[in-house]
Parts: C-alpha cells; structure tokens; sequence
C-alpha cells in the first residue's frame, strides 16, 4: 500500500511541474532573436500591436525617417509575411515565439477567407492589418496581438493608433 501512495504521489509532482511549465509566464523576444529572423535593423524600428474590433493592425516604423534603404527592408519584410499568413502560414511566428503561443493554434485552423490580411506600405514602414467576421479568430487576434506585444514590447507612436480607433472599423 506504500508504495501505491509513493508512486501516485510521485505522479501528482510530475503533473504539477507540467502544469507549471506549461503556464509559465513567457519571456519577453529579445532584439537578438527578432534580428535573426528579420531583414532590416531592428534597433532602429518600432513594432506595434494594436487590436481592432475585427482583429488588429501590427506596425513595422522606422525611427529615422530618412533610412530609406531600411523603409525598403521592412515593406518586403511586411509584405512576404502577410502573403504568409493570407495562405495561413504561422511558422515564423511558431518559431520565434513557440507553439503554445496564444491564439496561434485557433488561427491555424482558419481556412484561407476567414481571416483577411492586407499588407500596406507606409511612408515610414509598413503594416498588416488582419480582420475576420468570426467570433473565434477575433477572438484567437486579439490574445495573438496580446501575445506579441507582451513579447516585443509595444511603445505608443504618437498620433499614431487614433485611424485605428474600434469606433472607425
């Protein structure tokens, strides 16, 4: 009988340290590991995440409105992820941020028209605007969003968020 409490309660320790591995707050990226998979510098951008009614709207900028050559960067960055995600194509952000990130799973499941993702170049960078009718990608979006600005940080461009308003979409 001892040893079927020892072995049941050695069970309940190893679910206990999955379950708390499992909800283990995620670390922030690094601008390391955000470099190594983007084209242009990115100590000299700033990337935003801001949630819709419909979804949200992710920014690349650059700091330095003349750095023409990384304006050119972000925009075919921006513009290859977008046709990624448009054909459901998560694994760069699977890769960089892992599989349990949330929403990342709802979203897989998305056929290619429940989700519209349009790309569009900026005069400072670029943007993905993702939108969806459906309650459960909003939804799957918007802890997305949450997600990526909890692990990129997500600073405020002034003047910036207001054409994104939930009351204008």
């Amino acid at each position: 009988m001892k040893h079927y409490l020892l072995i049941i309660l050695g069970i309940l320790q190893c679910l206990i340290v999955v379950q708390a591995i499992e909800h283990a707050p995620a670390k922030p990226i690094n601008q390391e590991q955000l470099q190594a998979i983007v084209p242009y510098a990115v100590k000299g951008t700033v990337q935003t995440f801001t949630k819709t009614v419909h979804g949200g709207v992710q920014h690349v900028v650059i700091k330095s409105a003349d750095n023409t050559s990384q304006i050119k960067l972000i925009q075919a960055h921006l513009q290859k992820r977008a046709e990624q995600y448009k054909a459901g194509d998560y694994s760069v952000t699977e890769r960089l941020h892992g599989a349990a990130m949330p929403g990342l799973a709802q979203l897989k499941t998305a056929k290619a028209d429940d989700i519209k993702v349009q790309y569009q170049a900026l005069d400072n960078g670029g943007q993905i605007h993702f939108s969806t009718e459906y309650p459960q990608f909003v939804q799957a979006l918007h802890e997305w969003f949450d997600a990526q600005a909890q692990d990129h940080g997500n600073p405020d461009i002034p003047g910036h968020n207001s054409h994104h308003s939930p009351a204008a979409e």
